[in-house]
């Protein structure tokens, strides 16, 4: 008689344990996955809306000629040239991503090593000529759009003599676009190739 009751009094607690089970997850989901995200879109719409759409860069026609937070594949000497990507079949956004090869990798070493030499050969750089890392290693995204100062710096006469112009004139747009720290403290100092590469379209 005693085990008859207790099963009689375990069966409705499971009962309104998988009901409140079932309601917190449903709750959850509208918060998290509904609530909570359009609440950020519509701050980050209104705080910083060209940033929450994506910082697109357009001329004068309105097209969009791409983002200051993604790299694109410059190849022509008149360009400022981004770091090397892993990312898909390069600089692709939908496949972000680095190339996991580590230190030690043979397959890195090589490859680190004839970026060296197209690098030197494309801006004309004695063998002694320290290179930047970011000039011949990828990021981990694949897809950074900004360069040391070092690096812009060195490719800064071969742009100045593809375009016409001097090399004084060409280092003076640069350091005027680096980019100091964030909050003077976090990350490295950059330039946005992108955006110097519009400026210098902007200058012709």
């Amino acid at each position: 008689m005693t085990n008859n009751n207790a099963e009689k009094t375990e069966k409705p607690a499971y009962g309104r344990e998988l009901k409140t089970s079932i309601v917190a997850t449903l709750a959850l989901a509208v918060l998290l996955c509904g609530l909570y995200p359009l609440v950020i879109w519509g701050l980050g719409s209104l705080v910083f809306p060209e940033q929450a759409k994506g910082s697109l860069l357009k001329d004068a026609q309105g097209k969009v000629l791409g983002s200051a937070l993604l790299a694109q594949g410059f190849t022509s000497e008149k360009y400022f040239h981004p770091r090397p990507s892993a990312a898909g079949s390069g600089y692709d956004a939908v496949n972000s991503g680095g190339s996991n090869l580590g230190q030690t990798s043979q397959k890195l070493m090589d490859s680190v090593m004839a970026r060296v030499e197209v690098y030197r050969k494309e801006n004309i750089l004695t063998a002694e000529t320290l290179i930047p890392g970011d000039a011949v290693t990828a990021s981990a995204s694949g897809l950074d759009p900004e360069i040391s100062l070092a690096n812009a710096l060195l490719q800064a006469p071969r742009v100045a003599r593809a375009r016409g112009l001097t090399a004084e004139e060409v280092e003076a747009m640069v350091r005027r676009r680096e980019r100091g720290r964030d909050l003077g403290v976090l990350g490295e100092p950059g330039v946005n190739v992108l955006l110097l590469n519009l400026a210098l379209d902007k200058k012709e």
